[in-house]
């Protein structure tokens, strides 16, 4: 009788083990790294070493199992518009999702993108509104207000799930990484195509969970080009934001 109660009692305990395995061999490693970046004009860089804001995400290879993944197309982000800044500066979503751009300003202001990815122009609207754009294309979105020229950020429309943003400290983390071999890839907005372009490699995920050497990104070679208003021209001098028509288009 205890013999076969022990006898039940492993094979509990196996089935468990077993589930266990299964359940996080299904959802997936996790992915961490940590990026640096170097050579750089940026005041936040050079006296805070705010590495924030690289995106990192892997390529599937023909050996990666469940590559092809499902993303999901009615996916919510926001990126708000307060003291005359996009929060966040950049923002990683999955291709066909919606973007929220709430105005918490007591001014108006007018997101748009005239270059590289998806162009879009959302047009003026007052304090306390807020309109939506869907990206239905991957690509770095760089995204600008027609009323204010230092107002810039970066949404980076993927067509994977395999993603991230470093954090302030560097560090990121992809998870839900099935097992095989990967292209991983990194963006960063002050670095030309030719250093990122050398940064990319293969990476081999056989495991729970893989760490990954730093990721070193220079921002030699990088110009900061001013940039036009939507209409392509000069920006000029707002008006008094606070006298600002809620007519104007």
């Amino acid at each position: 009788m205890i013999w076969a109660s022990l006898t039940c009692f492993r094979r509990t305990c196996f089935s468990l083990l077993a589930a266990c395995w299964l359940g996080a061999s299904l959802a997936g490693a996790t992915l961490t790294g940590r990026v640096q970046l170097r050579d750089s004009r940026e005041q936040a860089v050079r006296a805070k070493s705010d590495y924030s804001g690289v995106v990192v995400w892997l390529e599937a290879g023909p050996k990666a199992a469940g590559s092809s993944e499902a993303l999901t197309p009615h996916e919510h982000a926001r990126m708000i518009q307060k003291d005359k800044t996009f929060t966040p500066h950049v923002l990683a979503v999955t291709v066909g999702a919606t973007v929220d751009f709430p105005n918490l300003d007591p001014i108006f202001h007018n997101a748009f993108s005239v270059y590289d990815g998806q162009l879009f122009d959302i047009g003026l609207y007052p304090p306390g509104g807020s309109r939506s754009i869907r990206f239905t294309r991957p690509g770095f979105v760089r995204v600008f207000c027609n009323i204010h020229s230092t107002m810039s950020a970066i949404i980076a429309v993927m067509d994977t799930r395999l993603f991230a943003v470093s954090r302030q400290d560097g560090h990121f983390e992809i998870t839900g990484v099935p097992q095989g071999v990967y292209e991983l890839h990194v963006f960063h907005e002050r670095a030309t195509e030719a250093t990122l372009a050398a940064l990319s490699r293969h990476v081999s995920v056989h495991a729970d969970s893989v760490e990954l050497p730093d990721t070193v990104i220079s921002e030699t070679g990088y110009l900061a080009l001013p940039h036009r208003n939507k209409y392509g021209q000069e920006y000029t001098p707002p008006p008094a934001d606070a006298v600002y028509p809620a007519t104007r288009k």
